[in-house]
């Protein structure tokens, strides 16, 4: 106590030295005083309220300790008299046991009594209600059957009350109520055909359906009554419990199932479309059959069943159980993408279990997958094997067909620019665009695998294309008459390369989602390559194949005295070049400029097989003249047929040599020689001396002078320029004088 009266004074000191910091706070001490009084009046008079109401709660809680007390006296008082009022009449009810019997007694004849009326009409009952059965008049005809029975259960009752053990009085009322069993198993089938057909019979009568329920409703509630008589008396009616509401269930499961099951009226061997129509029909039958379940059905089921969710995971279950049976089949490759399909996508869509009539009474992705992973890897597994060994034969017929056409007696087709062209693009893309959209179906990632096999199988087969464009090639060279349109079916041969290009990046832009090049992109594009530059090459050959004989004629006395060599070969190629325009871009470009190269490579040849040498200066301007001359025909002819592109750099090397052959003056021989060195630096000394042969005027000593300076100061070939004499090669006769003359010269 001491304590805390320390502590009040030391907070009420703190209190006052914080109101009086100040010498001006002195005038307010009176003020500040009435404050706190009035503080400690109002504190004083929480305080006594506080106090007089606990004071209140403790009177009240004796007064009512008091007359529980009371209360508590009486009852021991009561129960005193109770004990011996009961030991008193002990006695009596002893003597009351002949009473109780009569009482027994009394109750079973009272029982026999009030169903002598239904005990003597039971015949009579069995036949009205086997008719109304007959009928279709259920809820009247299970009515009649429940009075049956409850007469005969009464009885039965009685009996094993009277006496359990009495099995002969049993047996006689269960004879004598035999055809009532009989009955209600007639009944429950009337009930199980109802159940069957429910969704044909909600639609045209529900009030059957009704009626079916609620006696299925009534027997679960008799079913209830007896098990709890069981537990009280020991005694159960024959025949209960009938689970009826149970038997129902099982029913609905197995119209379900076959309902589900009668989808497939066709298999493989009548229809190769079967799993399609299945899947379909299939669809189509559930979400009709969820419709009438949701809108009709629901309503003829009492609300605690909760019908729609119900037959919801019924047809689940059983979809489940048929989609598992067809994946144990052997599926082929089409009916494996048709399944996984119809799984993976269709199923849970808005066009079945997602449909928005459905959507609102259930969450379709709470349902369990209707194929675990693990089974969909191996499906898709097994697709990719077939569909990998499909292809491959797909693209070998493909490839032999369009063999057969390159053999067809007339032009192949053009496409809308007039380019020739063959069906084997076509049909190889149609393939292959027929998959992918069929492998878009399942998902994303498998349409990327099944694109990028595509891919691969199209490098093997180009592989292939290339080596039977070969064959046809070497084939035409054994008789250059057949077949009749080789120029224009390898044309073709060459376009269908750029088409194959085109092709692949259209599909690669529909159904990859990756930009980025891959291996099978770059072997490709360099296997099409390949053909088509082959392609060119075999046109080529065949061109000058025809220009053999007007070539040989080149750089020879004939051509001196006077040839129309060269006007043959300019139109020769330019009625080749008619049907060479048929050739797509970029390869009618690299066809001209090769062309352009080859003929000027063949024209330089000629000149260093040294097949004429010119006897005098008269000879050699002749010569330089014509060649300059034809040299410009050249220009125009590919001036034309690459419609205005630079092709002066090649055919000036003809007008070079020329003026190497026109120069009258052999001291500047040297200098005429550099120049042409100078513009084409992968010249060789076997191609300098075989021009200063041809010349015919070039002394030892000035070719040795001239071979000196050219290996001293020979210009390193840079290769920015297209090569010419890089593949000329001078003949061999022609070289080893020219290495004995350089020997003898070098000494």
């Amino acid at each position: 106590m001491e304590e805390t009266n320390r502590e009040a004074v030391a907070t009420a000191v703190q209190r006052v030295a914080g109101m009086l910091q100040r010498s001006d706070q002195l005038d307010k001490v009176e003020q500040y005083r009435r404050r706190e009084a009035r503080k400690k009046a109002s504190v004083e008079a929480r305080l006594k309220a506080a106090i007089q109401s606990q004071l209140d709660g403790v009177r009240t809680g004796l007064t009512q300790l008091h007359s529980a007390l009371v209360d508590v006296k009486d009852i021991q008082s009561s129960l005193a008299d109770v004990s011996k009022d009961w030991r008193q009449s002990i006695n009596t009810i002893e003597n009351l046991k002949d009473v109780k019997d009569a009482v027994v007694q009394h109750s079973q004849l009272a029982s026999a009594v009030e169903n002598l009326k239904n005990i003597f009409s039971v015949p009579e009952i069995v036949l009205e209600t086997q008719q109304l059965i007959e009928q279709a008049d259920l809820l009247p005809a299970h009515r009649k059957l429940m009075d049956l029975e409850f007469s005969r259960d009464d009885l039965m009752y009685e009996q094993y009350r009277m006496d359990s053990r009495n099995t002969s009085d049993m047996n006689l009322i269960r004879i004598y109520f035999e055809d009532v069993q009989a009955l209600s198993d007639e009944l429950a089938k009337q009930l199980w055909m109802v159940l069957q057909r429910c969704i044909v019979t909600v639609r045209h009568d529900p009030t059957m359906l009704v009626s079916v329920v609620r006696i299925i409703e009534r027997e679960e509630k008799i079913d209830r009554r007896m098990l709890d008589r069981k537990k009280q008396t020991g005694f159960i009616p024959m025949g209960r419990p009938k689970q009826w509401k149970e038997r129902m269930f099982q029913v609905l499961e197995g119209t379900v199932s076959r309902r589900i099951e009668g989808t497939q009226s066709e298999t493989r061997e009548s229809d190769k479309m079967w799993l399609v129509r299945l899947l379909e029909l299939t669809r189509k039958y559930i979400l009709d059959d969820l419709i009438v379940v949701k809108n009709l059905m629901a309503q003829c089921f009492p609300p605690h069943y909760n019908t729609f969710n119900r037959f919801f995971l019924l047809y689940h279950n059983t979809v489940l159980a048929r989609v598992q049976e067809l994946t144990s089949e052997n599926l082929e490759a089409n009916e494996i993408v048709s399944l996984l399909t119809w799984v993976l996508n269709t199923y849970k869509s808005e066009d079945m279990m997602g449909h928005p009539e459905l959507r609102s009474e259930c969450d379709v992705n709470q349902l369990e997958p209707l194929l675990p992973q693990d089974v969909v890897d191996d499906l898709l597994s097994k697709y990719v094997q077939t569909f990998t060994s499909n292809i491959t034969g797909w693209l070998r017929k493909a490839l032999e067909t369009d063999k057969k056409d390159w053999q067809k007696e007339r032009e192949p087709e053009a496409d809308q620019d007039g380019y020739y062209q063959t069906t084997l693009p076509a049909i190889v893309f149609q393939m292959f665009e027929q998959n992918l959209q069929v492998a878009a179906q399942i998902d994303e990632s498998f349409k990327e695998q099944v694109l990028k096999l595509c891919l691969k199988q199209m490098n093997t087969f180009l592989i292939r294309y290339k080596e039977e464009a070969i064959i046809y090639k070497e084939e035409h060279l054994r008789d250059r008459k057949l077949p009749q349109f080789y120029v224009q079916y390898m044309i073709g041969i060459i376009n269908n390369c750029q088409t194959f290009k085109e092709s692949i990046n259209s599909l690669k832009r529909k159904y990859s989602l990756s930009s980025e090049p891959t291996a099978s992109d770059a072997a490709i594009e360099k296997t099409l390559n390949e053909v088509a530059k082959e392609g060119c090459q075999f046109l080529l050959d065949e061109v000058f194949l025809d220009l053999e004989d007007h070539l040989s004629e080149l750089l020879t006395r004939k051509w001196l005295m006077g040839s129309h060599a060269v006007d043959t070969i300019c139109v020769t190629v330019e009625d080749y070049f008619n049907d060479f325009n048929k050739i797509k871009k970029p390869f009618n470009q690299e066809m001209t400029s090769e062309a352009h190269r080859r003929v000027v490579v063949e024209y330089i040849k000629t000149v260093m097989q040294k097949r004429i040498t010119f006897r005098s200066a008269e000879e050699r301007r002749e010569g330089a003249d014509r060649m300059i001359k034809e040299a410009e025909q050249f220009k125009f002819l590919f001036r034309k047929l690459a419609a205005g592109e630079d092709t002066d750099r090649l055919c000036d090397s003809i007008a070079a040599i020329a003026e190497v052959f026109k120069l009258t003056d052999p001291t500047l021989l040297y200098l005429e020689v550099s120049t042409l060195v100078s513009k084409y630096q992968d010249i060789r000394e076997e191609h300098i001396l075989a021009l200063l042969a041809v010349r015919g005027d070039a002394s030892r000593d000035m070719r040795q002078m001239i071979i000196e300076t050219f290996s001293q100061n020979k210009p390193s070939y840079s290769g920015a320029t297209q090569p010419i004499f890089k593949d000329i090669a001078v003949p061999t006769i022609t070289t080893t004088m020219s290495a004995i003359a350089t020997g003898k010269l070098l000494k």
